[in-house]
């Protein structure tokens, strides 16, 4: 029977991960009939559920309280996905202004009757102050002579049937309500998910249970790992010798720096002058500041006299290939490279010509991106690029801290420095570590002496990257959690604090402290992910968001240790260190218990999300089904420790290097691959 279970458990994740590819091929459509709900994908999970509980049955797991609750709690949840599918009815409702309803049709487009009259009285749209971006859409209704109001995150419960604002008419005339009536369904899952936390808690709190026994272990209270230093010393920083313009005319210096408080509307946010002109030059230039030149004074120019800056190689073309196409040598180009003799665009041919072959390759999503820029330079010529703010005083104007506030924000290059320093500091350090740990002839004394600082210098990075994520939780508003940059960043924040946290007994993990932290930063650095401050989308606009979010980030820093501590111990193994690589296999079987606790407490914060924006707790999107496998693959690690594979240490860490994969899919691969309703986060 455990070999059965072992074989479906491996089924359902392969099927739920062929569902993910099969789906970005054929469409959500296909895989929710074929796959996600046909009956053939019901009966494996009910046979799977059905070998577990005959399997725990045998094992007599009413006899391990912490196993048992969590037995519990995914039956229950896996029983309240049955029932929703077996009862629920899930549809839409098009309110019209003034007219009455009471029915709603489904996917199908079958009528189905509604147990009390609506209509909708009005529809607004919410904007953020002075700007166009809408905050929130607002139906307001009347149902069965009672006034209500269905918004985004705000949803209208009646007679246990939920509605939430989906969509709506142009002028305001209608509003297209999503409606889902899962009594039992919901109710039992959400049962589950609490049974679930409970059971998490208990697992790390229970006396006599296996994680308190790991955590006492002698093996973790043999005087720890060696913790490694590498101290950065001053190194002397090329500077580029500064260049001036000679024939394109700028604006003065002052009359920039006067410049760079001027508030103006920009992005849908009222924002100093200075954010504006650090994201242009960024932008086209791929750096702060161009030649010596303020910002201010770039953008200036670009206003005054754009004929003489149409002929400024300004504009960063990455793309060799597009360069190669374009006829350019260099990797800037100016305006007036890409237009041709006759005045024509010399995108447009191959954007058309890109367009006509399947998929999306390298050169279209370069052409799209310098086309992005141009766009920008358009914008700023029409003048759209920004708006003033208004003068009849309608929009409330930034404070002087908060425009200082921006202004050391745009300056502070903390981001650039930490990932360099964190990545030199642990590539040096792992180095140093695996000398000393492979037994090499090193000057020992020299090495415990540098290994002192260590610790000093991860409290100085963590500060550092503490005050500027602050700083943009002061500037924006709201926990940065809601887009790709922001979530690295609170990523990196995880993994220095954990380090920081661990490294009093195994100080080894200050090395991969630093190396994950710096990795972590540079990918936000490196412009995959926008680092620009905007409002919230209304459905983002939610308190379960940031929980939802740290969570599963905090899970995911987790992972990332127990993934580098594998890998040490793989190579701790070739020169038979037994001792540290018995250190590395407790410790790693430790930070599963509440690495996996927090990734599943994530996904069930992120279903209450989800049920209370879009109505349904679970949709088989492709974010939300590779985090369940996430989930199953750690979490058999935790529920089946005494599985061949993860009692004897070699297997042990291979599968914990090759889980970490899972991590990457889940987090990298979903957003720039299959898409989703959470394509937003890698934005």
């Amino acid at each position: 029977m455990t070999k059965l279970f072992g074989v479906l458990y491996i089924i359902v994740v392969v099927v739920l991960a062929s569902a993910t590819i099969v789906e970005d091929y054929q469409g959500l459509a296909f895989s929710n009939q074929y796959i996600y709900g046909h009956i053939w994908f019901v009966a494996l999970w009910m046979v799977l559920t059905a070998v577990g509980i005959g399997l725990a049955l045998k094992h007599k797991i009413w006899e391990n309280i912490s196993l048992l609750l969590m037995a519990l709690s995914i039956t229950t949840i896996l029983a309240g996905g049955f029932l929703s599918f077996i009862s629920s009815e899930k549809g839409y409702v098009h309110l019209r202004k003034g007219v009455c309803c009471t029915s709603f049709e489904d996917e199908r487009h079958q009528s189905h009757a509604l147990p009390f009259e609506m209509r909708l009285d009005s529809f607004s749209t919410r904007f953020y102050p002075g700007t166009q971006a809408p905050m929130d859409y607002v139906s307001y209704l009347r149902v069965n002579g009672r006034s209500e109001m269905v918004s985004m995150n705000r949803n209208l419960v009646k007679d246990g049937y939920r509605f939430c604002q989906s969509s709506f008419d142009d002028a305001g005339m209608g509003s297209w309500l999503s409606v889902n009536h899962d009594p039992w369904g919901t109710n039992t899952t959400f049962a589950g998910y609490m049974l679930f936390i409970v059971a998490g808690l208990v697992s790390l709190l229970r006396p006599g249970g296996r994680f308190r026994r790991l955590l006492g272990s002698q093996v973790l209270r043999q005087g720890g790992l060696f913790l490694l230093l590498w101290m950065l010393s001053g190194a002397n920083m090329p500077i580029k010798a500064v260049e001036s313009l000679q024939k394109t005319p700028v604006i003065p210096r002052e009359e920039a720096l006067r410049l760079q408080r001027k508030q103006v509307i920009y992005q849908n946010r009222i924002v100093p002058f200075n954010t504006v002109a650090v994201d242009f030059v960024k932008k086209l230039y791929g750096k702060n500041s161009y030649k010596g030149l303020l910002p201010e004074q770039v953008v200036g120019g670009w206003s005054i006299a754009p004929e003489k800056w149409r002929g400024e190689k300004i504009i960063k073309i990455k793309s060799r290939l597009l360069r190669n196409e374009l006829g350019l040598a260099e990797s800037y180009c100016s305006l007036d490279d890409l237009w041709d003799a006759s005045g024509k665009y010399k995108l447009q041919d191959l954007w058309t010509r890109e367009l006509q072959e399947p998929g999306v390759s390298k050169l279209e999503k370069a052409i799209s991106e310098l086309d992005e820029k141009i766009g920008i330079i358009l914008m700023l010529s029409n003048n759209t690029l920004m708006e003033p703010l208004p003068v009849d005083g309608s929009v409330q104007p930034l404070s002087e801290t908060e425009v200082s506030a921006e202004l050391l924000y745009n300056r502070l290059p903390v981001n650039k420095i930490l990932f360099m320093m964190n990545i030199a500091i642990g590539l040096l350090a792992f180095a140093l570590f695996l000398v000393k740990s492979l037994k090499a002839d090193v000057n020992m004394r020299v090495i415990d002496v540098v290994t002192k600082g260590l610790p000093c210098v991860m409290v100085i990075a963590l500060l550092a990257h503490a005050f500027e994520y602050g700083l943009r939780w002061y500037i924006c508003g709201r926990i940065p959690l809601c887009n790709g940059f922001e979530t690295m960043q609170f990523l990196a924040l995880c993994i220095m604090l954990i380090a920081l946290v661990l490294c009093r007994r195994y100080r080894f993990v200050l090395v991969f402290g630093f190396l994950m932290s710096g990795f972590t930063l540079l990918v936000a650095y490196l412009g995959q992910m926008n680092p620009q401050i905007t409002p919230l989308m209304p459905v983002l606009n939610s308190p379960w968001l940031s929980t939802h979010v740290s969570m599963v980030m905090m899970s995911y820093a987790l992972f990332s240790f127990v993934m580098l501590n594998s890998v040490f111990a793989l190579l701790l193994r070739l020169r038979s260190n037994q001792e540290q690589v018995n250190q590395l296999t407790v410790l790693n079987q430790v930070l599963l218990y509440p690495a996996t606790l927090l990734l599943g407490v994530g996904i069930l914060l992120g279903a209450v999300w989800a049920n209370e924006s879009w109505g349904a707790y679970w949709s088989w999107d492709p974010k939300e089904v590779w985090a369940l496998i996430t989930l199953m693959v750690y979490g058999a690690a935790v529920l089946f420790p005494q599985a061949k594979v993860f009692a004897v240490q070699k297997t042990f860490h291979w599968y914990m290097v090759l889980a970490f994969l899972c991590v990457l899919m889940t987090y990298f691969g979903v957003n720039y691959l299959l898409g989703g309703m959470h394509s937003y986060a890698g934005n």
